[in-house]
């Protein structure tokens, strides 16, 4: 629209000039030609004023709307730096969650012992049942993964429940051994037919104890389908196993497992093994998740620095398209400029008719 007011302005300013010459070259000379020359020099003067003042409005014009170009662009910088300061502060938030995964990571590996630093360990054994239970599972299991004197849904309460992730589930452990007949049945010494009775009775005992922890503690869709006997003394267990085979027998059919606190030691240190490889496995998801997220962030930084490459390239076009403007208003000037209106040489002039141009 600028470019075709100011083609027009001279356009107009041009046919002026050269109503100027035809009527100078065509009009008598006479005492009235000095006069008209005096009127169009007036008029043409005043057709450039007017051009020089449009020029002068269209440069205003032009200076402002680069002053607006360039605060949309600095704005554009502005915003476009704070979206990029707070990228680079969520992808360093996101890389510190990662430092601390892989350090708890580091931490769970270093923590992790052996079968066989559990079996040398000589704590005291002395105590039985409950006391020598709780002894050994907080001495072993992260606190969150236990708990004595559970209550399951049935109202029986286990001595403890061991929080296993499915599969097996949670297992329960009784220690409420038949003691009773074991101290009979070292009680009865060479006693032979003594010895038969009370190893018998120690059988049914054992068997009814298997079968009551059968029911009360495994329990579908609440524990595992297994529970374990906690026999607190080495003796006994050996005892058991030497010579209740079919007591042994029924305890593996029903799921029930005996064991003695070197073999619960062992089963609690591969039960800690499971929580941290869980532990770890977690941890391996919010890396995971931690990462995924954080090429998306990186996916819109790069989006954004293509959008600022390109707003970029549009302000350099029209800064070029600007100058190119400046340039053709430059030259139709001085081609204005470059025009000779001096009264030297009228005697050559020629009547021109008398007509508004």
């Amino acid at each position: 629209m600028t470019e075709t007011l100011l083609i027009v302005l001279v356009i107009v300013v041009a046919l002026l000039a050269v109503g100027v010459l035809v009527l100078v070259m065509r009009r008598p000379a006479d005492t009235g030609v000095g006069v008209q020359l005096a009127q169009l020099e007036s008029a043409n003067e005043a057709a450039r004023q007017a051009l020089d003042k449009r020029i002068l409005d269209q440069e205003r014009a032009i200076n402002e709307q680069l002053g607006k170009v360039g605060e949309r662009v600095g704005l554009s910088l502005q915003q476009s730096s704070e979206k990029t300061q707070l990228t680079l502060k969520a992808l360093g938030e996101r890389l510190a969650v990662m430092d601390k995964a892989q350090e708890n990571i580091t931490l769970l590996s270093t923590q992790m012992v052996g079968l066989q630093d559990i079996l040398s360990n000589k704590q005291a054994r002395g105590a039985f049942g409950e006391v020598q239970l709780n002894d050994l599972v907080t001495g072993i299991l992260p606190p969150r993964t236990y708990e004595f004197q559970y209550t399951l849904g049935t109202g029986k309460r286990a001595d403890c429940l061991i929080r296993l992730p499915n599969p097996p589930g949670h297992i329960c452990i009784d220690s409420k051994f038949p003691l009773e007949s074991f101290q009979r049945l070292a009680a009865a010494g060479s006693d032979d037919a003594l010895r038969q009775v009370v190893t018998r009775q120690f059988d049914q005992d054992v068997r009814k104890h298997v079968k009551d922890i059968a029911e009360r503690y495994i329990l579908p869709g609440e524990t595992g389908e297994g529970a374990l006997m906690f026999v607190p003394s080495e003796a006994v267990y050996a005892e058991i196993y030497a010579y209740l085979p079919g007591a042994v027998e029924e305890s593996r059919r029903l799921r029930v497992y005996i064991v003695s606190p070197t073999t619960l030691w062992a089963l609690l240190n591969t039960m800690r093994a499971i929580f941290r490889d869980v532990e770890m496995h977690q941890q391996a998801e919010v890396m995971q998740k931690e990462v995924r997220a954080l090429l998306g962030d990186i996916g819109r930084l790069d989006k954004r620095i293509g959008s600022l490459g390109k707003h970029f390239g549009q302000v350099a076009k029209d800064i070029d398209d600007i100058q190119i403007s400046t340039k053709a208003i430059t030259r139709h000037g001085e081609r204005i400029d470059e025009l000779d209106f001096d009264e030297t040489d009228q005697s050559q002039l020629v009547a021109a008719p008398e007509k508004n141009v």
